[in-house]
C-alpha cells in the first residue's frame, strides 16, 4: 500500500479546547492502494489529480480529485499510527501491543512506565486504551519525534514523552505508582529490579525483547525479586494463503518478531 504523508500538517495541541479543534486532525483519504494523511483544509496532489479537503471534513465523506476521482475519508484509528507516524526506528507491531495489553489488561485509568517510547506506536496504543502513560526516550530528537506523534496521534495529553535514561530517574519516581510497566530497552533487566517498588500490588511488567538471551536475563532477574507468574512466550503469527490451488500458510517472512515477558507484583 503506497502511504504519504501530507505537507503542512501542524501540531494543533496549543489550541486545545478551542472552537472547531476535532476539525483540524488529520484525516486519512484512501482509494484502493493509494492512502494520504491530510490535514482538514489542506491540499494533496496525486497522480490522480489535487485533493482539496475542505475544513468541515468528516469520516465517511467522499472528496474528489480536480479530475473526477473519489478519494474516501477516513479518520485515524489505532493500526494507522503504526503506518504513519515517523519513524525513528522499527517499531512494535500492533499484534503484539495487542498481546501487551491482553496480557496486563490496561485499560481507563490505570497509569503506565513505558521506557524505550522510540516512534511512540506502543505509547500512543496505550493511551487509546485509556491509560496515563511516562514514557522515557533516551535520544533527545527521538524524544522531540515522538511527541510530534502524540500530537498526531491524538493522546499527547495523555502521553508525557520524557528525555531521558529510565534507571537514572528511578528514585524520582514515586513509588507504588504504576499499574503496569512496559519495557521494549536493552537494560530492560536493570528496571525489572525495581518493578516490585514502581508498581502497584497486582501489576504487571510486560518487556519485549528480539533476542533470547536478553529475555533470558529479563526472566531470571523477575524471579530473583520476587515477581509472580513469570512467562516468556515467543510472538509469532503466520499469514494464511488461500488459492485456487488450496490454502497453507503464506511463504511471505516475518512470522517472529520478538519475544514477550510478562510477570506481576505480588
Amino acid at each position: 500500500m503506497t502511504r504519504v504523508s501530507g505537507d503542512d500538517i501542524e501540531d494543533d495541541s496549543e489550541d486545545a479546547g478551542t472552537e472547531g479543534e476535532s476539525n483540524r486532525v488529520p484525516v486519512l483519504l484512501v482509494r484502493g492502494d493509494r492512502e494520504y494523511l491530510v490535514e482538514p483544509g489542506g491540499e494533496q496532489g496525486t497522480d490522480l489529480g489535487v485533493l482539496e479537503v475542505p475544513t468541515d471534513v468528516q469520516s465517511g465523506d467522499t472528496i474528489e480529485t480536480h479530475l473526477g476521482d473519489e478519494f474516501q475519508v477516513r479518520r485515524l484509528r489505532g493500526p494507522d499510527l503504526f503506518h504513519h507516524f515517523e519513524r525513528t526506528g522499527a517499531p512494535m507491531v500492533p499484534r503484539d501491543i495487542g498481546l501487551v495489553i491482553g496480557e496486563t489488561g490496561i485499560a481507563g485509568g490505570d497509569r503506565v512506565l513505558d521506557a524505550g517510547t522510540g516512534t511512540g506506536v506502543l505509547a500512543a496504543l496505550l493511551a487509546r486504551a485509556g491509560a496515563e502513560v511516562v514514557t522515557y526516550e533516551q535520544d533527545a530528537e527521538f524524544a522531540d519525534v515522538a511527541r510530534e506523534n502524540m500530537a498526531l496521534g491524538g493522546v499527547a495529553d495523555a502521553v508525557d514523552v520524557r528525555t531521558g535514561d529510565v534507571t537514572d530517574e528511578v528514585d524520582a519516581l514515586e513509588p507504588s505508582s504504576f499499574d503496569v510497566m512496559t519495557l521494549d530497552t536493552a537494560d530492560a533487566p536493570a528496571m525489572v529490579e525495581h518493578a516490585p517498588d514502581l508498581l502497584v500490588d497486582g501489576g504487571f511488567v510486560a518487556v519485549y525483547s528480539p533476542f533470547i538471551e536478553s529475555t533470558r536475563e529479563v526472566a531470571r532477574t523477575a524471579r530473583e525479586v520476587g515477581l509472580a507468574n513469570v512467562t516468556t512466550r515467543e510472538t509469532i503469527q503466520r499469514e494464511m494463503q488461500f488459492d485456487d490451488r488450496g490454502s497453507r500458510p503464506t511463504t511471505a517472512p516475518v512470522g517472529h518478531t520478538g519475544y514477550l515477558t510478562i510477570a506481576r507484583n505480588e
